[in-house]
């Protein structure tokens, strides 16, 4: 049977504090939203329909750049969950499949939890996710008799006896489409709040004689994000999650709490990752590569046995090749080395390819924006680029070339050829005493004038 999803995104997040809606702060460099569409986009749904409401054209944006074919619906006055859930009502009014609410705020859920909720719903009509809270504090509780799901109490109305359950309401929410909405037809705002509750759809399902159950999940994936405070602990909660993950999955990380990943990262197996390295999103090592430390990637792919580091940047389009190595203070972007090819220290590369084996000097610099366009610089193979090089986009140097040190490439460099073009030498005898002289006067003339 197919399943949408409903993913509630139309709060602004007042304890955050921000003018940017609240599911729009990024953990491990994607939204908060974009995880919650990621742990939903695991069970292939039929349709996401995204529930906005204060920046919305942010909120759209940033979920149609993770899924085009997200539909986007506004909620314009802010009237609980259950007013949330009825404003995607039209959107999925061809979907007679089941349907999986989700909140955009709440980005730990694993997939594996939501085919969980989605395999108990062949044999319930409605399946709620509950946690056992180490604190129960204010949380909804759910009320079982068995595998069945009697009612959610919220805390304020909750007795004695049902303040001791430490079984908890995440809020999500299965249920097919028709008796979603259904049940929703028939919720009051009849409370302190004025606001309609989806959990009040529980207590309604079990007076028409439908069946309710809730599955368990660990309490960590249902933590929400309401304030810088959580949010800093969500990304710690991250953190510590992949770090464990690379650990196990045959990543050797010397200090693994001082590596921060994205929510995209992707290591092979032996690779190393030195401390202090901070990856971006879109970043992609294989097996046998080698981060040194104080490094920082993002959308980049390093193949094996490949050394980068320490101190080096690459940014978005950097594709090195086996065996490359890219030291320190190197900066690559939009560019590619082929194998075997060295960029050890003091050097940007950026829209340029480079060809195998070369080796680019220290202080080479691929003069790439004239201000307006940005422009390409081909090195071919087994190429010297001398140190201090400044190579002036457009321009190619040849297989087997090389530059002098201190060289400005502005003309194609052919094969095998070397490249000089800097400025000659002149030696002035005596002129650096008597400039040293003259200066000195200067500034104890400057000085008295001063004082």
């Amino acid at each position: 049977m197919s399943t949408s999803l409903i993913i509630l995104a139309a709060g602004q997040g007042t304890r955050m504090k921000s003018d940017l809606p609240k599911v729009l702060h990024e953990v491990a460099g994607a939204p908060l939203l974009v995880h919650a569409m990621k742990s939903g986009a695991a069970l292939e749904p039929e349709k996401t329909v995204i529930v906005a409401g204060v920046g919305a054209d942010l909120v759209a944006a940033a979920a149609q750049a993770f899924d085009e074919t997200a539909e986007v619906v506004l909620q314009d006055e802010q009237l609980g969950t259950g007013h949330a859930v009825l404003c995607a009502r039209d959107a999925l009014a061809d979907q007679d499949g089941d349907v999986i609410v989700l909140y955009g705020d709440t980005p730990f859920i694993r997939p594996e939890t939501l085919a969980d909720m989605a395999a108990a719903r062949t044999r319930h009509d409605v399946v709620v996710l509950g946690f056992e809270a180490a604190d129960p504090g204010r949380y909804g509780r759910l009320v079982m008799s068995g595998d069945t799901l009697e009612r959610i109490v919220e805390h304020a109305d909750a007795s004695d006896e049902e303040r001791a359950i430490t079984l908890c309401n995440s809020g999500v929410i299965a249920a097919s489409t028709k008796t979603l909405f259904d049940l929703l037809d028939d919720v009051s705002n009849d409370n302190a709040s004025g606001e309609y509750y989806l959990t009040d759809i529980i207590a309604i399902a079990r007076d028409r004689d439908l069946s309710a159950t809730a599955v368990t999940c660990d309490e960590a994936e249902t933590m929400g994000v309401n304030s810088r405070a959580q949010l800093a602990q969500a990304e710690a909660s991250f953190q510590a999650r992949a770090r464990a993950e690379a650990l196990e999955n045959g990543i050797t990380l010397p200090a693994p709490e001082t590596v921060h990943f994205a929510h995209d990262t992707v290591i092979g197996r032996d690779a190393l990752i030195e401390q202090n390295v901070v990856f971006g999103p879109g970043v992609t090592i294989e097996s046998g590569a080698r981060i040194r430390a104080f490094s920082h990637l993002e959308g980049c792919h390093v193949s094996r046995g490949a050394i980068v580091g320490p101190y080096a940047r690459l940014r978005p389009g950097a594709e090195l090749s086996e065996n490359v190595h890219v030291g320190n203070f190197v900066e690559i972007k939009n560019a590619t080395l082929a194998e075997g090819a060295k960029a050890n220290h003091l050097t940007y590369i950026g829209d340029a390819s480079v060809g195998e084996a070369t080796n680019i000097g220290a202080g080479t610099i691929t003069c790439n924006y004239d201000g307006v366009m940005k422009h390409h610089t081909s090195i071919g193979a087994r190429a010297f680029v001398g140190s201090n090089t400044m190579l002036v986009a457009p321009v190619t140097v040849g297989d087997d070339a090389m530059t002098a040190t201190g060289t400005i490439v502005n003309k194609n460099v052919p094969d095998g050829a070397m490249a000089i073009g800097r400025a000659e030498q002149v030696n002035k005898p005596g002129l650096a005493v008597k400039l040293f002289e003259m200066l000195k006067v200067k500034k104890a003339k400057r000085d008295k004038e001063a004082g």
